[in-house]
């Protein structure tokens, strides 16, 4: 029963572990081949080489291996570190939380007019 809840657990983490490794590759391939070189990081090729062999490694290996754990750490250091540092690079990466127009006078209920 315990080693039938530890499988479970194991199985789980071996998830979790593809699932950050397959976020960094899908996020490394919808960012600019300029914003790597520009945030002073490796270029692009070499995070998406990086994150496919982790994404692989995570899944033909067993999580007690040494190998998955280190595609943990060049996920981590991926999403850590040179996303956000990428994503600054190439103009703040936009999205949902993005600015929608306006002027740099807006304030959150609309324009600041001084006083007037």
């Amino acid at each position: 029963m315990l080693m039938l809840g530890f499988a479970g657990f194991l199985g789980l983490l071996k998830i979790v572990l593809m699932a950050l490794a397959a976020f960094g590759l899908v996020d490394a391939v919808f960012r600019r081949e300029d914003a790597f070189r520009a945030a002073d990081k490796q270029n692009k090729m070499f995070w998406l080489i990086i994150l496919a062999i982790a994404l692989v490694v995570s899944y033909l290996f067993s999580i007690l291996s040494i190998l998955p754990i280190a595609g943990l750490v060049a996920s981590i250091v991926y999403i850590v570190d040179v996303r956000p540092a990428v994503k600054q690079a190439s103009g703040g990466g936009g999205g949902w939380r993005g600015r929608r127009g306006g002027s740099s006078s807006d304030g959150p209920y609309g324009p600041y007019n001084g006083g007037r």
